[in-house]
């Protein structure tokens, strides 16, 4: 059993896979049972954008964390009436030949999520601005419908 790479054997921030079964016929480094799966952050880290989802009176108030993430890479859209979809893909920084890199944390790639609205919510007039990192989608309820209350004369 090895380390992908000794230095970050002990470092909390490492994104090295220790492999268990590297060197074995049907460990995940070549054999056909077990695929190997892919370390590269560009698969792995920006999946899984952070957004927060909170109801006021008035809105629902969605806010996603997206530092670095330029408006023209971000995309908010409905589907169906109902459904919430947020996504964007920020690009991996262009490597030039005599760059060394000591340590990639910054993840690149693609993401996508999805909330369904509930009924209250007024899809067609939904916002969205982006503002220090920070994308934020408002989405405006309907006003609770009062109830219609008509008095009865008691007789008698």
């Amino acid at each position: 059993m090895s380390l992908i790479t000794r230095a970050n054997a002990f470092d909390p921030f490492s994104l090295d896979l220790w492999d268990p079964f590297q060197g074995y016929p049907f460990g995940s480094s070549g054999g056909s049972l077990f695929p190997r799966i892919p370390s590269d952050s560009e698969t792995a880290a920006f999946a899984g954008a952070r957004i927060d989802w909170k109801e006021t009176p008035e809105a629902h108030v969605f806010k996603a964390d997206v530092p670095g993430l330029k408006k023209e890479e971000a995309k908010v859209e409905v589907e169906d009436g109902n459904v919430l979809q947020i996504s964007g893909e920020r690009s991996k920084e262009r490597e030039e030949k005599n760059d060394r890199w000591h340590r990639v944390e910054r993840s690149s790639g693609r993401f996508l999520r999805r909330f369904r609205l509930p009924e209250n919510a007024k899809a067609e007039q939904i916002k969205a601005s982006m503002e220090n990192g920070v994308l934020t989608i408002t989405v405006p309820k309907e006003e609770a419908k009062r109830p219609d209350v008509k008095p009865v004369q008691i007789t008698g």
